[in-house]
């Protein structure tokens, strides 16, 4: 079953998996989700049930209350997906995340498998580069720290803003893209089995591994070193990831095909000191060799949060210049003290001997 948490959350949820539980605070936002199952998470502000979280994390932890209890179960093994810019996503998977950090020991079939979708800082609003910064070093920091995650996926919004997509075709995208890694096991079970070995059970312990994950596949060519594959093929709607710490790849040859071509990629990963799990099949609809590789690194970009706060901070900036350049500009007056003394002086009647004394006694003059 997947959790979608939410409004990016449930409508990637519902997409890949049509027994998918959505969760939202707006009542609105819930019935334009096409799911098997919806939980109201509370907000007890007027008109809160509609208009949802408002950008505002505050409103989606104080929620996350109402349905602690029920999702804290609920999640236990299973895939959750969540944005991190918004209030509700970010605001009930924070809550979520706290409790994971807080809990002694999570037995590792219930360990969670979360995909997080992260704003691009260049278009996106500072508010989501602010909340996501905050969710980054905050709970999501606490939760990996304490190793009662599975693996965590960092999708990146990038490829939609640059190259324009629309919500609904971007989302099948990533859908699709998840497919081809979460049918690993499958594969190895209905294909010829040529070396190696990655059933449900392998696969579901390399899933409770409390790292992030960064997956992606190609063809593979065998002529090629793997290195420079695997630099030119990385997967576009995920960061770019850092050495890996542990590994696993599924390499699928044509029929007749030479299966011993996995022994560079083997090669490849002992050179990093990482010994993988992997699996060879035979797969007599594929034309040349294709391999599904992911890599787990211990921890995110180092320059990911300084990313974050570098763009907040240039939104910021950007904003009190724009106020500034709204304010009226006042024209600057040259005054000469001493010739507007005597003026003021004969409009009064007075003698301007007496208010000159006055001025320069005070430094004016």
């Amino acid at each position: 079953m997947t959790i979608g948490i939410g409004g990016a959350g449930g409508r990637l949820a519902a997409k890949l998996d049509p027994n998918a539980t959505v969760v939202n605070v707006s009542e609105s936002e819930l019935n334009k989700v096409d799911a098997a199952r919806r939980i109201l998470a509370a907000v007890h502000t007027p008109r809160g049930q509609f208009r949802g979280s408002r950008k505002n994390p505050q409103i989606g932890r104080e929620a996350y209350g109402s349905v602690k209890r029920e999702l804290v179960e609920l999640i236990r093994g299973q895939l959750v997906f969540s944005s991190t810019g918004g209030g509700t996503g970010n605001g009930i998977t924070s809550g979520l995340l706290v409790d994971l950090a807080a809990t002694e020991a999570i037995p590792i079939p219930d360990k969670t498998f979360f995909g997080l979708i992260l704003p691009y800082p260049t278009l996106e609003p500072a508010e989501y580069i602010k909340n996501t910064s905050e969710f980054l070093q905050g709970a999501l920091s606490a939760a990996i720290d304490s190793g009662n995650t599975g693996n965590i996926v960092l999708f990146s919004n990038r490829l939609k803003f640059e190259s324009r997509l629309a919500e609904d075709a971007f989302n099948q995208m990533l859908v699709e893209s998840l497919k081809v890694f979460l049918a690993v096991p499958e594969k190895n079970d209905n294909l010829r089995l040529l070396d190696g070995h990655i059933d449900y059970e392998d696969f579901n312990l390399y899933l409770s591994r409390p790292f992030f994950n960064h997956f992606t596949y190609f063809e593979y060519d065998s002529k090629v070193a793997f290195e420079k594959q695997l630099r030119a093929n990385p997967n576009p709607l995920l960061l770019a990831p850092e050495a890996p710490i542990e590994a696993l790849f599924l390499l699928e040859v044509p029929q007749g095909g030479d299966p011993t071509v996995f022994y560079d990629i083997l090669q490849y990963f002992a050179e990093k000191n990482v010994s993988p799990v992997y699996s060879v099949v035979e797969n007599p609809d594929r034309e040349e060799p294709f391999v599904t590789v992911s890599l787990l690194y211990s921890r995110k970009p180092a320059e990911l949060l300084q990313d974050f706060n570098r763009i907040s901070e240039e939104h910021a900036k950007a904003k009190v210049r724009k106020s500034m350049e709204q304010l009226v500009e006042l024209p600057i007056l040259n005054v000469n003290l001493e010739s507007e003394a005597k003026r003021v002086a004969r409009q009064r009647g007075g003698t301007e001997s007496d208010i000159l004394v006055v001025l320069r006694r005070l430094g004016k003059l």
